[in-house]
């Protein structure tokens, strides 16, 4: 019997490595197929806007040539362009209007590691940080480029036509897409950090003053150089740090019961004179913080401020002591160095011994 559970234990060990390395390779396997569903839909998005794409960068060139003078067009530098900045246009829309799609495959692929409460967590996550990501777009199509250009074209030189080549106009759009939409992000990475517990609302609201001047700062890093994209980015950006803060307060981490019940019943031991004296009990630990609070507040009680001939008297033993330590040092290392001439006297003389007894040897 003995020997078939012996074998039948060896047959369930050799089984369980292949199956690990079986679970390694299926999540390797699943990873492709969700990168590959991604890729197609991005694809079959791509392939339905194509035969649009010059419609859809009239639209986007729309906040611009609103704002031209009279006669004034957009122009294309490189041979190229005409055709490849429809293009890149199309495609990057194209993972733009798949995100859900994207975010929900990363949600199917991570989901069965995370834990119950984690899944209810992430789930309003992912869909308010996308929804957040394309109001974000919106603002900054629908308020930040007609005010952007518009003040553009307004300070524009009486002899300069204005002509904005098609790709660079789209590069500063762009930027911007992105900028306002990670932008519109800050209440989803407030909520994050307090649920982690990395952070809470009280010490984000005491950081209120860098946050406004951080996000100043992100405006003109992330924005073109001047000051209304970065005052209308950095602006956006403090009010979101502001909701975001009043949400978190939904999501301030809570101690569960039994930790608290362990810290508060965990004895705590005492080194007294080479013995170990341990408080068992919650009500031990209270009496002594509550009396020593109470010795706290009499020796405070009977404090009095020394007057100055009190505090020179005081300086003057503190430096009496001093010079009796120094002296006392000063002996030791005396003491010490005699220890030391004794030593090499003792080694001395055991040399002499030895040379005599060689001598006496070779004598003989």
């Amino acid at each position: 019997m003995s020997n078939n559970k012996n074998a039948s234990a060896d047959q369930d060990t050799s089984e369980a490595a292949p199956e690990e390395e079986m679970t390694f390779v299926s999540h390797l396997v699943e990873l492709r197929d969700r990168l590959l569903r991604v890729v197609l839909a991005v694809v079959l998005i791509f392939l339905g806007l194509f035969y649009f794409a010059n419609d859809l960068y009239t639209l986007l060139a729309g906040p611009l040539t609103r704002h031209l003078p009279e006669g004034s067009s957009m122009i294309a530098i490189d041979v190229a362009s005409p055709f490849l900045t429809p293009f890149k246009l199309t495609l990057v829309l194209s993972i733009f209007l798949c995100m859900p799609y994207i975010l929900h495959q990363v949600w199917r692929f991570v989901a069965p590691g995370l834990y119950r409460h984690e899944r209810r967590m992430a789930m309003p996550l992912l869909f308010s940080s996308t929804v957040l990501f394309y109001l974000g777009m919106a603002f900054a199509y629908f308020v930040v480029f007609p005010l952007v250009f518009g003040f553009f074209t307004s300070v524009t030189p009486t002899d300069v036509a204005v002509m904005t080549d098609i790709s660079k106009y789209l590069d500063f759009v762009l930027t911007l897409f992105f900028a306002f939409g990670f932008a519109f992000e800050i209440p989803i990475f407030t909520v994050v950090l307090v649920w982690m517990g990395v952070t809470t609302p009280e010490k984000l609201r005491a950081k209120r003053s860098y946050v406004i001047v951080g996000a100043f700062v992100v405006g003109m890093l992330l924005t073109p150089p001047d000051v209304i994209s970065q005052t209308l980015l950095a602006i956006p950006m403090w009010i979101l740090f502001e909701l975001g803060i009043v949400f978190s307060r939904l999501y301030v981490p809570k101690r569960d019961k039994e930790d608290d019940i362990y810290y508060e019943e965990e004895p705590e031991e005492h080194d007294i004179g080479g013995a170990a004296v341990s408080t068992a009990t919650a009500g031990a630990t209270t009496a002594t913080t509550s009396t020593a609070a109470d010795i706290e507040s009499e020796l405070v009680e009977d404090y009095e401020r020394m007057s100055e001939a009190e505090m020179d008297d005081e300086l003057d033993r503190i430096d009496d002591e001093m010079d009796d330590l120094d002296e006392e040092f000063e002996k030791e290392q005396e003491q010490q160095g005699d220890m030391l001439d004794l030593e090499d006297e003792f080694e001395e003389s055991d040399e002499s011994d030895e040379d005599d007894q060689e001598d006496k040897e070779k004598d003989k």
